[in-house]
């Protein structure tokens, strides 16, 4: 199997499987086109499928939800009936809450969709513990390459990490760097060639718009989103204006605030809470919204590799590997041990974090440096959190990824590593 197969193993597939051992309904959730249908379909390998995209499929289930549900599961005693594209039904998930009551079996059911059916329903504090819902996000770079994922973030709270504990990174140019960032994780898209790719992103922009997003929400001026869409593609990394945007965008904040919360729902972009101590009134409590995918991102604003070379701009790329960090790092983190909160940090004085993760007391502060080389003053914000800021009463580990080729320790729990880390673990067996 090769990096540009049709099919690529998981890394949520194991959890799947061990969720239906525990929970009646799994629903796993996850942008369009990331791969949710394949993963049930082609790689879970059980259980009954049907899709509501199917418009027969759907009318059915919407004329009578529990007597349709029951006739598809009658033969089925041990495995999932699998809803695709669950988001499409309105009464399914009351049908589903009164199945559930009356049969206890675990792995009833597997529902996909592109936002969550239960979340603004009453149902969903009723259903707890009998649904668990699963995030589905475009590939990492280690499932592309075949690998098992990171657990760089257990790695980093261990009580003495220690460098040599790493895998050698691979060794990885500031040209193949900007390529992934370039390519994104929508396993279809990513292997295309330049031009037909951001051409594809941006058709994909269009489809969300157009059909996932009218699930949501009912949208008066599209062009408005298209344009919010753009707008916050060139600010991914960025703490956002809201005055501005809406300014831009054409719109007022009402209407704003449920645009960017149906991109969140649909897994368009990612917030990034900022991280306050509760101490100081000089931490800044700006949100960050990064883009999910960082080849539609680039896509949006019409950028290639010619725009990232050394002579160019150099905060070009900035935000995009930022937020190509912050997804592997996010969708690395189900697989860890431990559980991990994820935010940035920034004072009043300028002093900032890029993303700050948080496990009970231990604190990651992680920047990131589009450069071959990293000195010992780039940790000096990473430096004051933890001794003199608000870090001092915790246990913090400060990382920098950076494209070079080395692993290196800057004691006191400060590190340099390679972005290629992120991927380096050991290989998955096919």
């Amino acid at each position: 199997m090769t990096e540009e197969s049709p099919i690529l193993p998981r890394h949520l597939t194991v959890e799947l499987q061990s969720a239906l051992t525990y929970s009646r309904v799994v629903n796993i959730i996850g942008s369009r086109q990331v791969g949710k249908t394949t993963l049930v379909r082609d790689i879970l390998k059980t259980g009954k499928f049907i899709t509501l995209d199917d418009e027969a499929v759907l009318i059915a289930i919407e004329a009578d939800p529990v007597g349709q549900l029951g006739a598809l599961t009658a033969d089925l005693t041990d495995t999932p009936l699998i809803i695709d594209e669950a988001q499409r039904s309105k009464k399914l998930a009351l049908a589903l809450k009164q199945i559930v009551d009356l049969n206890r079996r675990k792995g009833q059911f597997v529902l996909t969709g592109s936002s969550n059916v239960f979340s603004t329903l009453d149902v969903a504090d009723s259903l707890a513990g009998r649904v668990l819902t699963l995030k589905l996000w475009p590939l990492t770079i280690a499932e592309t390459k075949l690998r098992k994922p990171t657990r760089i973030l257990d790695w980093a709270i261990s009580k003495a990490p220690q460098l040599k504990e790493l895998s050698a990174p691979d060794l990885t140019t500031r040209a193949e760097y900007i390529n992934l960032v370039l390519r994104g994780g929508f396993p279809e898209i990513r292997g295309f060639p330049q031009k037909p790719r951001q051409t594809a992103y941006r058709a994909y922009v269009d489809s969300v718009v157009d059909r996932d997003v009218a699930d949501l929400l009912r949208v008066r001026k599209t062009d408005a989103l298209r344009r919010l869409i753009v707008q916050l593609a060139v600010r991914t990394g960025a703490e956002i204006n809201i005055a501005e945007l809406c300014e831009l965008v054409g719109v007022q904040r009402k209407t704003l605030d449920q645009y960017l919360d149906v991109l969140l729902r649909l897994s368009v972009i990612l917030k990034l809470g900022a991280w306050t101590s509760g101490e100081s009134r000089r931490e800044i409590k700006n949100a960050k919204n990064h883009f999910v995918d960082t080849g539609m991102a680039a896509a949006l604003r019409n950028l290639t590799s010619q725009k990232f070379d050394i002579d160019a701009d150099p905060g070009a790329l900035g935000g995009l590997l930022e937020s190509f960090v912050l997804s592997e790092l996010v969708r690395s983190a189900p697989h860890q041990k431990n559980s991990f909160a994820f935010y940035h940090w920034r004072d009043q004085r300028g002093r900032e974090i890029d993303i700050l993760t948080e496990s009970a007391n231990h604190l990651v502060a992680i920047e990131i440096k589009a450069s071959s080389s990293v000195r010992e003053t780039d940790f000096k914000h990473a430096k004051w959190f933890a001794i003199d800021g608000p870090g001092k009463r915790r246990c913090v580990t400060s990382i920098i990824f950076y494209f070079g080729e080395q692993k290196l320790t800057f004691g006191n729990r400060k590190f340099a590593l390679p972005v290629s880390s992120l991927w380096s673990g050991d290989s998955i067996a096919v």
